[in-house]
């Protein structure tokens, strides 16, 4: 899909941006929550 689709999606759907905006939100929350969780190995 090219830029010019999406932009045209998007310009003819314009409640799918708020939709997009609202998933790239909450997995930017849920990648830093997962790496807050992550261990720690102190070599071999």
């Amino acid at each position: 899909m090219s830029d010019k689709d999406i932009t045209t999606y998007l310009a003819e759907n314009p409640r799918k941006i708020g939709a997009l905006f609202t998933l790239v939100l909450l997995l930017t929350q849920a990648g830093n929550s997962a790496a807050g969780w992550g261990t720690t190995f102190y070599g071999p």
